[in-house]
């Protein structure tokens, strides 16, 4: 499987550079980061960008791009904006699978607390990606808000302390 991943993010770098040229006829001053976005739209087909905040959106595309051509590495979008159906359907499900509404929260909150449906909350992949964004994020305003949520990352203005779990977050 790690060669696989390997594989595919080499593949990834040169489909980018490969479009470089494509993107300066389209946008000049933009090539590289327009051949980034390309190149993973690729690599992560099913990634919905829709609904994110546009400041969410701006951060995320803009430290995915730097992590792309200064370190090589690529970051995905696994879950973006959920609408409140969606985030109440994932919490509800979640009561179910642990039992409690306690147990649950301490994986998914319920739409009106969740960053989600407010279009600021990102879930990315690969583990290596979202070690690059815990490391380079804050530049962005993108933060990993949880102890035990490596994938989840919020924009925020200001850096927010980590919590051990979404249920602990201060009401």
């Amino acid at each position: 499987m790690a060669i696989k991943v390997r594989v595919l993010a080499s593949l990834t770098r040169l489909v980018a550079v490969l479009l470089v040229p494509i993107a300066v006829c389209r946008a000049p001053g933009r090539a590289r980061f327009l051949a980034c976005q390309w190149a993973l739209g690729l690599r992560f087909p099913a990634e919905d960008l829709r609904g994110l905040a546009p400041e969410t959106l701006a951060a995320f595309m803009h430290a995915r791009t730097e992590a792309f051509w200064r370190d090589g590495q690529l970051i995905g979008l696994t879950s973006g904006y959920r609408d409140a159906a969606e985030q109440y359907r994932l919490f509800t499900e979640e009561v179910w699978r642990t039992g409690s509404v306690s147990a649950a929260r301490r994986r998914v909150l319920p739409p009106e607390e969740s960053s989600h449906v407010r279009g600021l909350a990102l879930d990315v992949r690969p583990t290596e990606g979202a070690r690059w964004l815990e490391r380079h994020g804050g530049r962005y305003g993108l933060y990993r808000v949880y102890d035990n949520e490596w994938w989840h990352f919020e924009y925020r203005t200001v850096e927010p302390v980590r919590l051990p779990h979404p249920d602990a977050r201060v009401r």
